[in-house]
């Protein structure tokens, strides 16, 4: 059993390649591109959306089968095809070159695994089995979207207001507080509209007065 060690990374900017422009692959361009990646797909043949993608120049396109060159400059690989001998020759040729390859559905081949993602503005939950069941990730995914409510989105923003705006003036409260702090008030004050409250209610529990 592999361990596996969970980071977030920062891709803007940098080049990624897809291999396989099936639904899947239309999967794996969408989250990179929401990462502001720069993206190359290779396949000989694209899904209506990700040739909308390429039409638009949002992608770089290559249509044909994988070549060993498509990893000139890349910095990830994704492959993301039923076909398993062009999935064991990326793999090879990928991890040969020192660059990090995920196997869609195929943890053998893959350097790195894609969590399952729950997304409430820049609070990113990331659920993972190891690749021991994907779908299993998917469920637990779903089960937290019921109980993390859309205001955690802005709650993020304001946390990170009274932060910026505490260390401004050189005041720190602790970790703890912080957690004791950010409660399900203040996320019900913000889903009736009442952010000014909510600032105020959040200051006075770290022990600021507003």
């Amino acid at each position: 059993m592999t361990e596996y060690y969970p980071v977030a990374l920062d891709l803007r900017g940098h080049a990624c390649l897809v291999v396989g422009g099936g639904s899947v692959g239309e999967g794996k361009v969408e989250g990179l591109l929401a990462a502001g990646a720069r993206v190359t797909v290779v396949s000989p043949t694209l899904t209506p959306r990700l040739h909308s993608w390429a039409v638009a120049g949002r992608v770089a396109y290559q249509e044909r089968e994988y070549r060993e060159r498509d990893l000139d400059g890349q910095r990830l690989v994704f492959v993301a095809t039923s076909r398993r001998k062009v999935t064991e020759l990326v793999a090879s040729d990928a991890r040969r070159r020192g660059i990090w390859v995920n196997a869609a559905d195929d943890p053998v081949y893959c350097d790195f695994l894609l969590p399952s993602v729950l997304r409430r503005g820049r609070l990113v939950v990331a659920v993972s089995t190891g690749g021991a069941s994907p779908a299993l990730a998917g469920r637990v995914r779903r089960d937290l979207e019921s109980r993390l409510a859309p205001e955690y989105a802005e709650l993020v923003e304001l946390a990170a207001e009274v932060r910026a705006e505490l260390r401004a003036e050189s005041r720190r409260p602790g970790g703890e507080v912080w957690r004791e702090a950010l409660d399900g008030e203040l996320i019900a004050l913000l889903a009736q509209g009442k952010r000014d409250e909510a600032k105020a209610l959040l200051l006075d529990r770290l022990g600021v007065t507003a």
